[in-house]
């Protein structure tokens, strides 16, 4: 073989391994539902900090080359660098930091000064244990039907440790969708408050919540954690990093640590997390009927929910007295998306009457969402595993 030969065929050779040679359709699909996300991300502000890393990782994910090229660089490929960070995702590492981050930065106060709102963020998993009956009639398995339904509680990386153990080969439909609906909130619940709650309760005043003493705040999560767990051990890996960072944040001697948890250490976490769940969109991973049924069933779940917890609420009023009613607008924030779900509550309130702050009084019932979507996760996997 002459030298112009052998340049001609490495050259052909070297085409063969490009991205333009191997791509298809379903690959450019992708790589544009990434730009989107990133679109709405930059442009519309959907929870910029979930939807980038999210975007970027479908686009990285999409990039095509030969498989059997044995490069190591797909996700799915042993020994590349992607699949060493998917490990926190499948071996279910990565949700446990997320939620010592959550602890760490989440105030129970509003919740230990009026313990009932807790009813509220249990009410709102309504939507999970709604979603499974349906993914069941739908034809998925128990256990695969349990992985979908955790998207009620618009809570990620519940989504993601729930279905990485019960169900892996649907976790990266089952994680964007958890993301995508979290980023949305904004955009769906407002509508379904409206609908669901009269004027004149929109408008109703809460009494301010009661001066919560550091011996309460520290006792909670101690507290807190030993109910839990005696309830469901299997929720222990979330509820036990959740209450042991709101710990470090209380006891007022390890600030230091209960900063590292909420900021470093939770913002690497989140970037690994969210690019290693767009990384596995893979086109002929996700383009699948099964994750047109996913999106379908988790927005069902997460309208249940949000539903649920502002019904639940206008339920409650029937039997307070006139001077301890509860706006029903704080029930949308049963679920868990913190803080999403109760700024919308406060924003919606402030629409109707200018001086009526719900923030607080929602964030009782947020960070009760939180644990009430740990604790779902952890008895489905108590019961399916």
């Amino acid at each position: 073989m002459g030298f112009l030969d052998f340049i001609t065929s490495k050259f052909f050779d070297f085409l063969s391994y490009t991205g333009f040679a191997n791509a298809t359709l379903p690959n450019l699909i992708m790589i544009v539902v990434g730009g989107i996300f990133i679109w709405l991300a930059i442009r519309k502000d959907f929870e910029p900090l979930l939807l980038v890393p999210i975007g970027l990782g479908i686009i990285l994910g999409n990039i095509p080359f030969r498989a059997d090229a044995g490069l190591e660089i797909g996700l799915y490929e042993d020994n590349s660098v992607l699949n060493i960070f998917y490990q926190g995702v499948r071996q279910g590492w990565y949700p446990p930091l997320v939620f010592l981050g959550i602890g760490a930065l989440t105030d129970f106060s509003a919740l230990i000064s009026n313990p009932k709102l807790v009813l509220i963020g249990a009410a709102a998993q309504f939507g999970i244990f709604g979603a499974y009956m349906v993914a069941l009639a739908l034809g998925f398995e128990p256990n695969q039907a349990a992985g979908i339904a955790i998207i009620g509680g618009a809570d990620g990386p519940t989504a993601i440790f729930l279905s990485s153990k019960l169900c892996p080969n649907l976790m990266g439909a089952i994680a964007v969708c958890a993301y995508s609906y979290m980023a949305l909130v904004p955009v769906i619940q407002p509508p379904l408050m409206r609908l669901l709650t009269t004027k004149k309760e929109r408008v109703i005043h809460m009494k301010p919540a009661r001066h919560v003493s550091q011996t309460e705040r520290i006792l909670f999560p101690i507290i807190g954690l030993l109910l839990t767990t005696f309830l469901v051990p299997s929720g222990l890996p979330l509820l036990g990093m959740l209450f042991f960072g709101n710990l470090l944040k209380e006891s007022g001697k390890t600030t230091r640590l209960a900063k590292t948890a909420g900021s470093a250490l939770s913002d690497v976490v989140v970037v690994l997390l969210g690019l290693t769940v767009g990384c596995s969109t893979q086109a002929s991973e996700f383009l699948t009927l099964n994750t047109i049924k996913i999106f379908v069933l988790g927005a069902m779940a997460f309208i249940i929910a949000s539903a649920s917890g502002v019904l639940f609420v206008k339920a409650m009023n029937l039997f307070l007295p006139a001077d301890k009613k509860i706006n029903p607008l704080i029930g949308n924030a049963g679920v868990s998306a913190v803080p999403m779900s109760a700024r919308i509550s406060n924003n919606l309130g402030l629409e109707y009457d200018r001086h009526n702050f719900l923030l607080m009084h929602a964030m009782g019932p947020n960070v009760a969402g939180v644990i009430g979507s740990a604790v779902a996760a952890g008895t489905l996997l108590g019961f399916f595993s």
